[in-house]
């Protein structure tokens, strides 16, 4: 049965920013599709949005541009139109260069690259044969200014900023918008089903405190609200926080400058071990960490974490 709401369809809506941006959609009176690989996970979220509006589940992968066509379908079968989509799936790599493998960065890019490519790509032949139609690519500030120890994100977020920027300059006078967003630190809970190689659980300690801090962290209901906004009015660009404003600004002026900055950061964190270039995820870092100093200064981030289903 097709909606007589509006659609939207964000990948990566079953937690974090992705869950706060579809709660944020559904207020404002849309259906919202969300997606991702994790069916559980997603049931979890379509209960906890279910209150707010009409929301569905699909899963999908947005690494298999296939899968994600078939989402598009979907959709459209069962909601109507899209006219709103954005792309918020990704995941985190915390750790020093000589722990990064390959691997990692092939997964980095293949989800939050290509991922949107592949999203935006489908979305789009209805969108223009419409003349109306909104996208939204959730980059970071990390493809703005590529932080220490987050080098295969930063990678892929720069490739994410590119094609979104892009994407707006080939979309103009369509009728179809293309929002690049950028947010900063989000106390979103994301440090706990982050993954941490190296020393995984000093890793943990310096990121998930950051993660959590007022002022370094923003809180992310705004964020979401940020977001949503800047995505409906058709912004080409919306930096969520100060940190993104800053770091846009700084680079802009002085980027040898801001790259001699990262490097003196680099080496104030946990140095290698070259052995050690499996993942941890963030709460598994955690229970070997065992600090309840850290404990203490992750407590706003570990209720996000509950708050917007980054547990199980």
């Amino acid at each position: 049965m097709v909606s007589t709401l509006k659609t939207a369809l964000v990948p990566g809506g079953s937690r974090g920013l992705g869950l706060l941006v579809s709660r944020e959609l559904l207020d404002r009176g849309f259906a919202v599709a969300i997606a991702a690989r994790d069916d559980a996970e997603l049931a979890r979220a379509r209960d906890q949005l279910s209150e707010h509006g009409t929301v569905k589940d699909y899963v999908c992968d947005v690494r298999d541009t296939e899968a994600v066509q078939g989402l598009v379908h979907d959709v459209e079968r069962d909601l109507g139109p899209i006219d709103v989509l954005i792309t918020v799936a990704g995941i985190i790599q915390t750790g020093p260069l000589e722990a990064v493998t390959l691997e990692h960065f092939r997964d980095a890019i293949d989800t939050m690259t290509y991922g949107p490519i592949h999203c935006a790509l489908a979305v789009l032949p209805s969108m223009r044969g419409r003349r109306s139609g909104r996208i939204g690519t959730v980059a970071s500030v990390g493809g703005l200014v590529s932080p220490p120890h987050l080098l295969p994100y930063a990678t892929a977020k720069f490739g994410a900023v590119g094609f979104s920027e892009g994407l707006a300059v080939a979309l103009a006078g369509s009728g179809v918008t293309a929002t690049t967003i950028a947010p900063g630190l989000m106390r979103t809970g994301s440090h706990e089903r982050a993954f941490f190689t190296g020393q995984s659980e000093k890793e943990y300690a310096w990121f998930g405190t950051a993660a959590s801090l007022p002022v370094l962290s923003m809180n992310a209901e705004r964020a979401a609200r940020i977001v949503v906004a800047g995505v409906l009015a058709g912004k080409p660009t919306v930096l969520v926080g100060w940190l993104p404003k800053v770091a846009h600004r700084v680079h802009g002026l002085a980027p040898g400058l801001t790259t001699r900055a990262m490097g003196i950061a680099n080496r104030l964190l946990p140095g290698a071990r070259p052995e050690q270039s499996d993942l941890r995820e963030g709460r598994e870092a955690a229970s070997g960490l065992n600090s309840k100093v850290v404990k203490v200064l992750t407590t706003l981030g570990s209720k996000a974490a509950r708050k917007n289903n980054e547990r199980g």
